[in-house]
């Protein structure tokens, strides 16, 4: 029986669901649609042609949200590259399905891109945002200082307090637009339980819909999927482990919600926040290879904590398998690993943890993590640095904390570095 060719863009059903591993590998990409290239071109292209005038109209429509994508409808709608552009499209339409419970996405320029957009998108004068503390320095000073002067304030309690959360909402009530959820936070690794908060803002939406947005940076999209434990929206900072080579900056929202994400799109497309070609075409080389690389670099700091955790020089080690209460009950629920970052607190506050930093060989200075290099920093003068004193204090980040994002290089030879290091603490 011979077989009914496949027109472009139209791909052939499937026989069942395929696991995310095989997902990212091709989902979202039809070779013929790229003159039948294996793997996804680059399209550096501002703009783009119409077949007719009927046609650039039916776009804008669609782009505005005038009128809605039919179905069964395959035509690309590229417009402008501001608005669209194909290397965007690609890595959003693949980034989806390893989002679990996702049905879109967006991706954008930054991690701060995303979630500027997203919360300019959602929020309005005279609302307020409940997060939870400590969130990472630029998220805070977007928060506190650049949104405060149009009238939108910021509430923070600790990380993983429901207690402190549920009373703050009550105490903010018609008045909370959206809860922020960092988890684990960056770069404590508390956590919070997505699921209890999601029921929260659930009891608070009964005026108004208070969505929750999670920064999933740390863990996703592999070892924790916060749509199945109720959130909203999930972001990140796709320079991290989504890009994973430090060589590109770029951000995304996932949610299972058309109605937010159009929102989020429409603000995307008028500031051109959206990720440009090149960064999206390297992002999906990224996602092809995101399993391995995060297993590994999961594997490695477990191996590493274990041996660390008892050094003399060091008072604390924040890792989620050395979770213990409440913080444990949280990560055997939502987590499936804990992920390639740890921090460890040194004795001898900061000239103490400079001795160390500055004594480290293999992993690189510098801020940023989730990269194939082990990277490592000292969040209260860099990373967290935009926070008050008062709420690093309160936070927990200390003058002798290290963060320490860890790599794919052997693991005995990083936790030999660390060991060297901590003799001159």
């Amino acid at each position: 029986m011979s077989r009914k060719p496949i027109e472009p863009g139209v791909r052939p059903p499937r026989a069942r669901v395929l696991h995310p591993e095989t997902a990212a590998i091709g989902e979202g990409f039809d070779p013929a649609l790229s003159v039948m290239a294996a793997r996804p071109p680059i399209y550096p292209v501002s703009t783009y042609c119409f077949h007719n005038a009927a046609e650039a109209k039916r776009y804008f429509d669609i782009a505005l949200g005038r009128a809605e994508h039919p179905p069964d409808d395959t035509a690309s709608e590229l417009i402008y590259a501001r608005l669209n552009n194909p290397n965007a499209e690609m890595f959003e339409h693949l980034l989806v399905p390893l989002e679990k419970g996702a049905t879109g996405g967006a991706s954008f320029a930054s991690g701060m891109s995303a979630i500027a957009t997203t919360l300019l998108a959602l929020l309005r004068p005279g609302d307020a945002i409940l997060h939870t503390r400590p969130i990472y320095g630029g998220t805070d000073h977007l928060m506190h200082h650049l949104l405060e002067p149009y009238g939108i304030t910021a509430h923070g309690v600790a990380a993983g307090s429901i207690d402190a959360l549920a009373a703050q909402a009550r105490q903010l009530g018609d008045r909370l637009a959206l809860i922020y959820l960092e988890t684990p936070a960056n770069p404590t690794l508390r956590m919070t339980d997505i699921e209890t908060v999601a029921a929260l803002a659930r009891d608070r939406s009964a005026k108004r819909r208070v969505p929750v947005l999670v920064d999933n940076t740390f863990l996703g999209p592999i070892f924790q999927s916060p749509i199945e434990h109720g959130a909203d929206m999930v972001i990140y900072s796709a320079t991290k482990y989504i890009g994973g080579h430090s060589d590109l900056v770029a951000g995304a929202l996932l949610t299972p919600d058309a109605e937010l994400l159009e929102r989020v799109r429409t603000v995307r497309a008028f500031f051109g926040t959206i990720c440009e070609p090149f960064s999206a075409w390297l992002l999906q080389r990224s996602l092809a290879t995101i399993h391995t690389r995060m297993i590994k670099q999961s594997k490695n700091a477990s191996r590493i904590v274990d041996r660390i955790r008892e050094h003399p020089k060091i008072r604390t080690v924040h890792y989620p398998t050395l979770f213990t209460g409440d913080q444990a009950a949280i990560y055997e629920k939502q987590c499936h690993a804990p992920g390639g970052v740890f921090a460890f607190e040194i004795d001898g506050g900061e000239e103490a943890a400079f001795r160390v930093l500055d004594a480290l060989r293999i992993p690189r200075l510098a801020v940023s993590l989730g990269s194939v290099e082990s990277l490592v920093t000292h969040p209260r003068t860099t990373v967290s640095s935009e926070m008050s004193p008062e709420d690093m204090d309160r936070s927990g980040i200390t003058d002798g904390l290290v963060r320490y994002s860890t790599g794919v290089e052997y693991w005995r030879d990083l936790t030999a570095d660390i060991e060297q290091a901590l003799e001159l603490a």
